[in-house]
């Protein structure tokens, strides 16, 4: 199901039948480099996570991460980008991540702008934040680009790692 268009991209909601991709996705250099590694190894865990997570959220929350893809490639899926409600920060916070061939190219920023506009008109949130390792310096220019300011260093997750927080007021 298409929730919102850019000039290059259509965002989706994911579903099961997209555990294949996601399991390419999640499995990247930079995505365990950078978010970490979420042990999924196979379809159907693959499944398994977006029903209990992704998929879930879309019913909990009303918005959840979406699946990117290319308008001019019959809808090929490059990456992913979204909204998550997480217990352990207080407002609703942003990611994204690509696929290695679509790093750099300006698909992150545009769909992530066009995330915070759902945010703000659709979702009627009224901040955003975002967290990223300190070392993803890539992470940290669009989310300064994307207008969001750093707030703080925080520990959200018990693995006690140090996070730089963003924000932006909508």
């Amino acid at each position: 199901m298409i929730i919102a268009e850019t000039n290059r991209l259509l965002i989706s909601k994911f579903t099961e039948k997209d555990a294949p991709f996601f399991l390419e996705l999640v499995n990247t250099p930079n995505w365990i480099k950078y978010i970490g590694d979420r042990d999924v190894k196979t379809i159907d865990a693959a499944k398994s996570y977006l029903k209990e997570g992704t998929i879930k959220s879309y019913s909990d929350f009303g918005f959840g991460f979406y699946k990117l893809l290319l308008k001019e490639d019959k809808g090929k899926a490059i990456g992913t980008c979204g909204l998550v409600k997480r217990d352990q920060l207080e407002h609703v916070d942003m990611g994204f991540a690509m696929l290695p061939a679509y790093e750099g190219q300006g698909y992150g920023f545009e769909a992530s702008e066009e995330i915070l506009k759902l945010a703000k008109n659709q979702f009627h949130l009224e901040k955003i934040l975002a967290i990223t390792l300190p070392s993803n310096n890539k992470s940290v220019k669009l989310l300064e680009k994307l207008g969001l300011s750093f707030e703080k260093r925080v520990k959200p997750f018990d693995d006690d790692e140090e996070l730089l927080l963003f924000a932006k007021e909508l």
